[in-house]
C-alpha cells in the first residue's frame, strides 16, 4: 500500500539509505501489538486495576500512533507532538497512578511528594519517546535496543508475577522480531517511522516506570536494591545518544529538534560499518553496560550513579574509535 500509495521515506543528506523506503511500518507493530496484548489480556484473567491500566496504554498509544502517522506524511511541529505527548504520558500518569515515587536515596532523596512525581514521571515519558525517536536511524538499531530492553524487564516481572507488564514486553519482542524481518530486507524493506518508534518509546517509558514500581512494593519477592541504575543502564544507549545530540547542536546555537548526521549510529556508517554490524556493536555496548550495573549492585547508589555517569559515556562511545576497511576492524585514536 505504501509502495501504491507514495507513502515513502524520501532520502535526504543525514539519511542512512539512498532509495525511498515504505515508512509506515509503526502501523503493522501496533496493530500486531494491540491484538495480541488485548486477546492475550483476556486469557490471562487481568484483575480491574490492571484492564484499566491496559486501556491507558492503549489509548496513550493510539494517540502517538495517528501523531506519528500525520508526522511520516506530512510533518508535524516539535510543539504538536510534544502537546500529543504530554496528554498521553496524562492519560498513565493521572488516569492510573503509575509514576515514579522514589529517588531510592540517590543523592539523599527519597520519596517524591505527589506533584513533583507527577511531573519527573511525564518528563520521564517525554524523554524517553523522544529518545527512541532518535535512535531510530539505521536498520534494525531502534528494534533490537527495545528488544533488550523488553527482555531485561520482561524477565523481571515474569519472576514477579506482574502479568500485565509481562504482556507488554513479550508482546513487543513478538511484533518487533516480525518487524527486524522487513526492516533488514533488501527487497521488501520498511520503516518504523515516527508512528512506530513514538508508541515504542511511550511503551518502554512504562515498562521502565513500572519496573521502580513493583520494585518497591513490599510482596515483590525478586526486588532489585539497585533499580534507578538498572534502568538507567537498560535503557543506556538512547538515554545517552539523546543526550549527546542535544548538547552538540544547542552548543552550536541550532535547536534541539533539528535534525543532523551527530548520532553514534552515524559515526558508525561513516567509519565503514554496515548497518547490521553497527546495531550490532551499539547493541553489545548496551548489554555491556546492563552487565555492569549488576556488578556495581552492593555499592551505594549514589557512587553506582557516578560510576555509571563516567564509565556509561566512555563504553557508548567505544564506536567513535573504531574503523572499518578492507574488510577489518581496528581502533584508531581520532586526531586532535
Amino acid at each position: 500500500m505504501a509502495h501504491k500509495k507514495k507513502l515513502m521515506d524520501e532520502p535526504v543528506h543525514r539519511s542512512g539509505h539512498v532509495e525511498k523506503t515504505p515508512t509506515l511500518g509503526g502501523v503493522g507493530m501496533f496493530i500486531t501489538f494491540s491484538l495480541a496484548i488485548i486477546i492475550m489480556g483476556i486469557f490471562t484473567d487481568l484483575g480491574q486495576t490492571d484492564l484499566v491500566k491496559l486501556l491507558s496504554i492503549l489509548g496513550g498509544t493510539i494517540i502517538l500512533l495517528f501523531l506519528g502517522i500525520k508526522d511520516d506524511l506530512i510533518e508535524l511541529s516539535p510543539q504538536k507532538k510534544f502537546s500529543g505527548q504530554i496528554f498521553s504520558s496524562a492519560l498513565v500518569v493521572l488516569g492510573t497512578d503509575v509514576r515514579i515515587e522514589s529517588f531510592y536515596g540517590i543523592f539523599g532523596i527519597g520519596d517524591l511528594h505527589y506533584a513533583v512525581s507527577v511531573i519527573f514521571t511525564m518528563v520521564v515519558f517525554i524523554f524517553i519517546i523522544n529518545a527512541f525517536n532518535l535512535i531510530d536511524g539505521i536498520d534494525g538499531l531502534a528494534a533490537s535496543i527495545a528488544i533488550i530492553v523488553n527482555t531485561s524487564f520482561g524477565v523481571y516481572f515474569a519472576m514477579n508475577g506482574e502479568y500485565l507488564h509481562v504482556l507488554v514486553s513479550f508482546s513487543l519482542i513478538g511484533v518487533l522480531i516480525g518487524f527486524l524481518k522487513y526492516n533488514l530486507s533488501r527487497v521488501r524493506k520498511m520503516f518504523m517511522g515516527d508512528s512506530g518508534s513514538m508508541f515504542l518509546g511511550f511503551l518502554l517509558a512504562y515498562q521502565a516506570i513500572g519496573f521502580l514500581s513493583v520494585n518497591q512494593l513490599p510482596q515483590t519477592e525478586f526486588s532489585v536494591s539497585n533499580a534507578p541504575i538498572m534502568v538507567l543502564a537498560i535503557l543506556a544507549y538512547p538515554i545517552l545518544d539523546a543526550l549527546r545530540v542535544c548538547i552538540l547542536r544547542m552548543a552550536k546555537g541550532h535547536s534541539p529538534f533539528k535534525a543532523d548526521r551527530n548520532h553514534i549510529h552515524h559515526k558508525l556508517l561513516d567509519s565503514g560499518f554496515s548497518h547490521v554490524k553497527s546495531t550490532l556493536i551499539i547493541a553489545l555496548c548496551n548489554i555491556f553496560v546492563i552487565q555492569m550495573a549488576f556488578v556495581l549492585s552492593d555499592l551505594y547508589l549514589t557512587l553506582q550513579f557516578y560510576i555509571i555517569s563516567v564509565v556509561l559515556p566512555l563504553i557508548c562511545l567505544f564506536p567513535f574509535l573504531l574503523v572499518h576497511k578492507n574488510g577489518k576492524i581496528r581502533i584508531e585514536i581520532p586526531k586532535l
